[in-house]
């Protein structure tokens, strides 16, 4: 039987079966749910981290399944600790049973669990909670109060985040989403493009959850500039309580004209004050995997022909305030206006195997090549001895080209800006990679799929309604942080405390149907089962890194099939590219999760 026939069969089996039932009186029995008889208290499931992020958490949230018919409507929960110690926990349903019984629930904790102790969560009271993210809401923004810092979200206008603080003191301000294109491409033989900057605009904001451990505030709207509309996004940002971290979730839908609209830039940018002299405003990026990092101050005091003091310098170095500059030496002192200060840096991620960092006086004046490495962390922070802003991208290098910028440091208010399609780069081209080669009618592209595996018809190449997630995380400080905590703030985000169900307890439910099963070598048949998905999980990891499946579009996704004439995989023939979460090779690796 061939594809044709199976597909026709399960039709005709498909409409028989509709007759039948059409003729049958429709009978479904339920056992009714006795409500009362589902109080379980102590039904508990236990968790394990899956990542542990290098010290406390800064706020989890996490699901649970739980076994039909035990647990009510409306159950509540708590989490207890290694020793039984309980802990408040946000609870809300995601799914119910049949019957009525509690299917799923979700839970979020509060910042500052133990990434050494193993926790479980029981269905039980609630514990009452010592910390709570607090939801204050106006006609004008909403104000989110974590404990740790206040964040101040607008209802309208281009001004997403009016500010983020800490004891009332504005660590950033000004949080705006930028968005570049340009009527060209960026090819050889194009030489004037015409370049504009649209704004986030915002349609609607909505407290989707409000505490009292975690609150989300989504945001929708579109980019707007010079009589032009692009690009809708969806933003959310997510608050724990006792956490001074926000994490942005930042969605782009695709509605650009590929042909005429050259996306140049995307990205997000926030002020940062700065009242501090310039020798004491701090610039880092965390550039490497192997914990390197680029740490200058807007006027550095190092490497002058004159020396202005052991103390002076590594207070500087370490992100401390110096002394005052009375109390510098008189030959330093009376010349500071003779140093340059820099303004402007530059990381850019151009591919994800290098990135490169350049700085500049200001705007007007030459850029000086300051360092250059392989894969940059993409955590950046600017700011002074009294506090300031770290901000990073998730998955930075995987996702290139990606770029940050710090720009205006030597003035009053200095800027972030966090790219996730770096202006550096060449422009997004999203068009179509061949002309249709005359399959303008349904027999020729059934000549067309046969030799290609490409099954094409006009408007089946458009990039209209595409979607892509991107996370940030930002971190208002106090302080410029050490080295190490900023090395911890760069591994948390790219790998943030992470906390899920027991595998075990996960095969009970049925999770993932009956298809599913813990690892089991007991015996010879199932330890080779095991080693064969072993290394086919192996092999797909490498050949990620091998052929470079990176990149803004790619990234996350597998080829299709692989050619052995060539020695590559069939990037360039149609329908044996990208399997789009749609074909074996992502199945199976969900199932071997």
């Amino acid at each position: 039987m061939d594809m044709n026939d199976m597909f026709d069969f399960s039709r005709r089996k498909f409409l028989k079966n509709s007759i039948v039932l059409a003729g049958t009186p429709l009978i479904i029995k339920n056992k009714s749910l006795d409500f009362a008889s589902l109080d379980n208290p102590g039904l508990s499931a236990k968790l394990f981290w899956i990542e542990k992020g290098g010290g406390p958490a800064t706020g989890l949230t996490w699901g649970m399944p739980w076994p039909k018919g035990k647990l009510k409507r409306g159950s509540d929960f708590y989490l207890t600790d290694a020793v039984g110690e309980k802990k408040a926990l946000q609870s809300w349903p995601l799914a119910y049973w049949p019957d009525g019984s509690l299917k799923w629930t979700g839970h979020a904790a509060a910042a500052g669990l133990s990434v050494n102790s193993d926790y479980t969560v029981v269905a039980g009271k609630t514990v009452p909670h010592q910390e709570e993210v607090i939801i204050k809401e106006s006609t004008d923004s909403i104000l989110i109060n974590t404990g740790k810092i206040t964040c101040t979200i607008n209802r309208k206008g281009k001004v997403l985040i009016e500010n983020i603080s800490i004891n009332n003191k504005p660590i950033a301000t000004e949080g705006r989403l930028i968005l570049l294109i340009q009527d060209q491409p960026d090819d050889d033989d194009i030489e004037i493009t015409n370049k504009h900057e649209l704004q986030g605009s915002i349609d609607s904001i909505t407290v989707e959850q409000n505490g009292p451990l975690r609150a989300i505030v989504k945001i929708t709207g579109t980019h707007i500039g010079q009589g032009v509309t692009l690009l809708p996004y969806v933003i959310r940002l997510y608050f724990y309580a006792n956490s001074d971290e926000i994490r942005l979730l930042h969605t782009l839908i695709y509605d650009a004209d590929e042909k005429k609209q050259f996306i140049k830039g995307v990205g997000i940018s926030f002020d940062v004050p700065l009242n501090d002299e310039l020798h004491n405003r701090h610039i880092r990026f965390v550039n490497s995997a192997h914990n390197g990092m680029f740490a200058e101050a807007v006027r550095g005091l190092t490497g002058l022909r004159r020396d202005p003091d052991k103390q002076i310098k590594e207070a500087q170095l370490n992100g401390k305030a110096t002394v005052p500059v009375n109390q510098f030496p008189p030959e330093i002192a009376g010349h500071l206006k003779y140093i340059p200060a820099f303004g402007d840096y530059t990381l850019f991620q151009g591919e994800s195997t290098g990135f490169s960092i350049k700085k500049r006086t200001a705007s007007g004046y030459s850029w000086l090549a300051s360092g250059r490495g392989e894969r940059a962390l993409g955590t950046v922070y600017l700011g002074t001895p009294q506090g300031g802003l770290a901000a990073g991208i998730r998955n930075f290098w995987q996702s290139f080209p990606a770029q940050l910028d710090i720009r205006d440091a030597a003035t009053a208010t200095g800027r972030i800006n966090l790219w996730l399609w770096a202006p550096n780069a060449q422009a997004m081209d999203l068009r179509f990679y061949h002309n249709g080669m005359g399959q303008d009618t349904y027999e020729l592209q059934r000549e067309g799929l046969d030799i290609t595996y490409e099954d094409y018809e006009h408007g089946f190449g458009t990039p209209h309604g595409v979607a892509r997630t991107s996370e940030i995380v930002l971190k208002a400080l106090a302080a410029t942080p050490t080295r190490d905590e900023l090395l911890y703030i760069a591994h948390n985000i790219q790998e943030p405390a992470t906390l899920i169900c027991d595998h075990t307890y996960l095969e009970q439910q049925h999770v993932f149907g009956g298809n599913w099963t813990v690892e089991d070598r007991s015996v010879p048949p199932k330890a080779a089962i095991e080693q064969q998905l072993e290394s086919y999980f192996e092999y797909y990891q490498k050949q990620t890194d091998f052929h470079n499946w990176y990149g803004y579009w790619n990234y996350g996704g597998f080829m299709h099939t692989y050619d052995q004439d060539r020695h590559s995989w069939r990037y360039d023939v149609g329908g044996f590219a990208w399997d789009n979460s749609e074909l074996s090779s992502d199945l199976w690796i969900w199932y071997y999760y």
